[in-house]
């Protein structure tokens, strides 16, 4: 089964509405013949987990347990924990995993993943695995930082459901 790497928040619970819609995403991914790569842990990525799993999808989570001691194991959604000794290599795996890549909103975990995927893309030309990303990272790209048109250009924005699909089928 291919799978999508996500970078996602931690911080998203079950009670905030960005959570079922991170479900939603989830089960597209699975409906789409997706598994998926994510940090395994809690929040958006449990989110997501938890929509792939709903459709009968493969979650793997790269978790890093001594970054994390606080963290008690991964999400109950995982099927396959890939614990990484740091963080490099918990990025690394995540982008060795996915046939593609998807961006959500998150923080600055989520944005070192991001750049990380994003510099692959520009540094191959615009030949790496495609990489995603909602509206809200596209925003704030555009307004910080010295970003050319044609390195913006190399990212795909996934908006909604709709687009995500487009995204999936693309690959």
């Amino acid at each position: 089964m291919r799978l999508i790497s996500t970078f996602v928040s931690s911080r998203v619970a079950p009670s905030d509405p960005r959570y079922a819609r991170l479900v939603r995403y989830g089960e597209v991914m699975a409906e789409e013949g997706f598994g998926l790569a994510c940090g395994g842990y809690q929040g958006g990525m449990e989110a997501l987990a938890r929509g792939v799993k709903a459709k009968g999808g493969m979650v793997v989570g790269v978790t890093a347990p001594a970054l994390f001691p606080e963290r008690k194991g991964p999400s109950p959604y995982v099927d396959l924990e890939l614990p990484a000794s740091s963080l490099p290599e918990r990025i690394g795996r995540l982008l060795d995993l996915g046939a593609g890549y998807l961006a959500l909103p998150g923080g600055v975990g989520t944005l070192a993943e991001l750049t990380l995927a994003w510099n692959l893309l520009y540094l191959r030309r615009g030949l790496g695995r495609p990489l995603a990303v909602d509206p809200y990272w596209l925003s704030f790209l555009k307004a910080h930082g010295e970003i050319a048109p044609e390195d913006l250009a190399l990212l795909q924005v996934v908006a909604d459901e709709e687009d995500l699909r487009a995204f999936l089928r693309s690959l």
